[in-house]
């Protein structure tokens, strides 16, 4: 009995080895977010190993899509909970995430490089419009699968046009929490809701609610910029339904026109290199925390970079432990289907007015219109890849 048992977890261990060699391999081929990412998932986790099927991804999917926080690290996560549980689940999400986040931390440097080589920070100013480029991507092709209908056009101008004048953090998930309400009571279909019978594990919901409030009395009691940072960034992290575009209008509020952590063009900088990195986007908060706590000295910075690293990731991982145990039960109920429908047309809404703001913001010269219409051309082609476009993009500033 000893021997089988042993034979068992070695074959385990094994298969978890291989599991997570696939899981580095997305992360190595996951550019441009969650929709990108989604197209990766099914070339290596369905097509090549048949991890789970295309139907059983466009659930977890789904899934992940109404769920607070990065929805594509959320879909990965699930993949390895349904393979080994919450361990492997764990697993996955470090090797999906910290070679990123290690990498957006050390360019949170890169503007005081710059200052002590003397080298000028103007051969960035095309990252920020190159980066705008990306966003009008999302935002068109995001909205290309959702805006279907009158009611969900209705909901993609109502949170573009509400978010652009009241810029306010809590006003992103109020808008999204409303275009689910519109979608659920302008739906046709019958038998929305119905009661089922579930075995929810309430410590994962537990721990993720008072991290919420812990953090956010602390934040009050004690003026600490570590603090400070761990509870915007989990706040980001609960409040953002969707990819790492969709968190960009609400950090570049806080970050940048509340709290002056960081300029408009180191802010655009920061996530315009995060286009050209495999992995998840939400890895801009190793960057955004670092730039916010460089102040306190190098390890301050790092130690800044960590806690919005981890903070960010924190409440969809809790919420992932939380809700895929029952998500067999909880996908019967027609009207959180439906909802999502709603949620999605405010949220491509949000990213197509974020790239409003942020070209505003960059100025509208000749130079940096032109940047943006070729980096909207050249990823519609698809012909080039996004590192690559990042590379040119900042050769061209500093030689221009």
């Amino acid at each position: 009995m000893m021997k089988i048992k042993n034979k068992l977890e070695n074959q385990d261990r094994a298969g978890w080895i291989t599991f997570l060699k696939d899981v580095f391999i997305c992360s190595l081929g996951a550019y441009g977010g969650p929709e990108a990412h989604y197209g990766v998932f099914t070339d290596q986790m369905v097509i090549k190993k048949k991890y789970l099927t295309e139907e059983d991804l466009v659930e977890l999917i789904a899934l992940t899509s109404i769920l607070p926080g990065p929805s594509s690290t959320q879909t990965i996560v699930s993949i390895g909970y349904k393979i080994g549980g919450p361990a492997l689940a764990f697993l996955t999400m470090l090797v999906w995430a910290i070679p990123v986040l290690i990498l957006m931390t050390l360019l949170s440097f890169l503007s005081g490089f710059l200052v002590e080589m003397n080298i000028s920070q103007d051969g960035l100013r095309y990252i920020g419009p190159m980066a705008v480029g990306f966003i009008i991507v999302a935002a068109y092709r995001i909205g290309k699968k959702v805006v279907t209908g009158k009611i969900a056009l209705a909901l993609f101008l109502f949170g573009g046009i509400i978010t652009y004048f009241i810029r306010a953090p809590w006003i992103y998930p109020l808008v999204l929490l409303t275009g689910g309400i519109v979608s659920v009571k302008t739906s046709k279909e019958n038998n929305l809701w119905h009661s089922i019978k579930i075995n929810p594990p309430w410590i994962y919901l537990i721990v993720f609610s008072v991290l919420a409030i812990a953090s956010l009395l602390m934040s009050f009691i004690w003026d600490n910029r570590i603090l400070n940072l761990f509870e915007s960034f989990y706040r980001y992290g609960y409040l953002v339904i969707g990819g790492g575009q969709v968190v960009v209008p609400l950090m570049y509020s806080e970050l940048v026109e509340v709290n002056h952590y960081m300029t408009n063009q180191e802010f655009l900088t920061g996530f315009g290199l995060v286009q050209g990195l495999p992995g998840p986007m939400f890895s801009f908060s190793a960057y955004a925390g670092g730039m916010a706590a460089r102040q306190g000295g190098p390890l301050i910075q790092v130690l800044g970079a960590m806690v919005s690293g981890i903070g960010i990731f924190l409440p969809g991982l809790l919420l992932i432990y939380f809700v895929y145990p029952i998500w067999e039960r909880l996908r019967e109920i027609k009207g959180i289907r439906v909802s999502l429908k709603g949620i999605t047309a405010v949220a491509s809404g949000l990213i197509a007015v974020a790239s409003i703001i942020l070209m505003q913001k960059s100025g509208l010269s000749i130079d940096n219109i032109l940047i943006t219409f070729f980096t909207v051309i050249i990823l519609l082609t698809k012909k080039i890849p996004a590192p690559l476009i990042v590379i040119v993009t900042l050769i061209a500033g500093f030689i221009f």
